[in-house]
């Protein structure tokens, strides 16, 4: 029967419980952190290769996005289902399974010949992935004992969940550029088959002693499937689309009934006294809001390099290089060195307002903004402010977690960032839509004519008209990053400095 996490016993249980520190924990946290790389870069390094992807397979425009969206469904919609799988089989023999499965999918997918076979390889990423990223988690926290050893460890995980995205966009240029599109996919089979090779250094921790929830597993898994294709199609068809309020009613359904079996079932998928330490909702209610900002951040922002700058996908990448060693050096190094000194609040506080700022600044760009000037200050406010934040939430989300609901609880996280990720790229495009539509309609298509007629009026107003969209996008991405402010400063304590407990370390 799974056990019930209570705040206030399971507080020292990691202390009293905790792994040890040895020299192999270094290799457990470089295999980790290559497979959060991994999982994260391969929701991005597709979209520059899709017009090769597009051409090579003959693929319809209308169908083209679910090369993407195919394994951003099955990822987001899977995860609670992959972390408790964790829990209650072993999460070393999960996370092997997962690994070997996401080899498989990234081959098939890249040797694929038809579109079909290759949005299936996706769906069966997304599957993986799923599996992989809340045992990942998870297994940090059995693996490093709570404090600064367990806090460096989470730096290193953040920097490559914020770093993830921006490598998947410069790599997916390189590899479609000097080799093809193939590769954006057979790259993933080294980084597998190399983490697979040293699991056996990864400490397995303890499991739930139960078995698995079946009605809670599916109500839960397909409530949250069916939500983020809601959230998918309501980006691409509109929010009034009879199918978008359709699997929307139908994502309501499945998941108050998913609540209402978790409330009563005597081995839960998902404990509902894992949602009551206030920390901890913040936590997760947080990492909502700030994972549908930093999407929509990534995505406007290559937009606005390409299309209204005119930049081709290999400068695209490398302008995100201040980004990189922005969100790296705040999340790797700056922020568990400020954990060690100050209480997870104090931190995330001045990060969240420094990641609005930037988003301010981002929301003032114009069709002649200088990259020097505009564009990287903000990146460097935003990156910074986004790193200092996202290791003491990820920390927060776990603090006092039994061992055995650790991958039930990193599932829960990584839903909140994908569905909150999905679910503000889909509103935020939908603003971008109608600020760029209240002073020119089919701006992108025009752009594109006033380019291949040389008609340069043309051009000034549909950058214009562009850059008008997406600086009110940016400007509610700020309100996503405000309102998390306002969530952490008054929903979370402080108790101290996280690092506290494990101060011998």
């Amino acid at each position: 029967m799974a056990t019930t996490p209570h705040s206030q016993s399971t507080q020292s249980a990691p202390e009293q419980a905790g792994p040890q520190q040895t020299p192999r924990t270094g290799i457990a946290l470089t295999l980790i952190a290559a497979t959060q790389l991994m999982l994260v870069l391969d929701g991005t390094i597709m979209n520059i290769a899709l017009p090769s992807v597009q051409t090579a397979l003959d693929i319809p425009a209308g169908r083209l996005s679910w090369v993407v969206n195919a394994y951003a469904l099955t990822f987001g919609g899977l995860l609670l289902l992959g972390g408790r799988i964790g829990d209650l089989w072993g999460r070393r023999r999960v996370f092997r399974f997962s690994l070997a499965l996401f080899a498989a999918a990234s081959l098939a997918g890249g040797l694929a010949t038809q579109e079909t076979v290759l949005i299936a390889a996706r769906a069966c990423q997304g599957v993986a992935a799923a599996i992989a990223a809340p045992t990942a988690l998870s297994l940090i926290a059995t693996t490093f004992a709570e404090g600064p050893s367990r806090n460096r460890a989470m730096g290193v995980y953040g920097a490559m969940s914020g770093l993830g995205s921006i490598i998947g966009l410069l790599l997916g240029g390189l590899l479609t550029e000097f080799l093809n599109w193939r590769w954006v996919l057979f790259v993933n089979i080294p980084i597998c088959l190399a983490v697979l090779a040293g699991t056996g250094v990864l400490v397995e921790g303890s499991r739930v002693r139960g078995r698995l929830d079946l009605p809670g597993a599916l109500t839960g898994s397909l409530g949250l499937l069916v939500l983020v294709y809601a959230i998918v199609r309501g980006g691409d068809a509109g929010w009034s689309d009879p199918v978008t309020l359709g699997a929307g009613l139908a994502a309501l359904l499945l998941l108050s009934c998913f609540l209402v079996i978790q409330s009563r079932s005597p081995h839960p998928m998902m404990p509902l006294g894992l949602l009551r330490d206030r920390n901890r909702g913040a936590a997760y209610a947080t990492m909502l809001l700030v994972g549908g900002g930093m999407f929509a951040t990534y995505y406007f922002l290559t937009l606005f390099m390409q299309q209204v700058q005119g930049w081709d996908a290999m400068t695209t990448g490398l302008a995100y290089l201040p980004f990189a060693t922005g969100m790296g050096v705040a999340s790797g190094i700056l922020g568990p060195r400020l954990l060690g000194r100050f209480s997870p609040r104090t931190v995330i506080v001045p990060g969240l307002a420094a990641a609005t700022l930037g988003m301010v600044v981002f929301s003032q760009i114009s069709p002649g903004s200088s990259y020097l000037l505009h564009l990287m200050p903000a990146m460097v406010l935003t990156s910074v402010g986004l790193g200092l934040s996202v290791v003491p939430l990820t920390l927060g989300a776990l603090s006092g977690v039994e061992p055995g609901q650790s991958g039930i609880a990193s599932g829960i996280l990584n839903a909140g960032m994908q569905v909150g990720g999905a679910l503000g790229l889909a509103v935020l495009s939908t603003v971008a839509l109608t600020g760029t539509h209240s002073l020119l309609p089919d701006a992108t298509a025009l752009l594109q004519q006033g380019r291949q007629q040389g008609e340069i009026a043309l051009v000034v107003q549909a950058s214009e008209a562009l850059t008008h969209g997406f600086g009110w996008a940016f400007l509610v991405g700020a309100g996503l990053y405000a309102l998390a402010l306002l969530l952490v400063a008054s929903l979370m304590t402080t108790p101290g400095p996280a690092a506290r407990p494990d101060r011998k370390a």
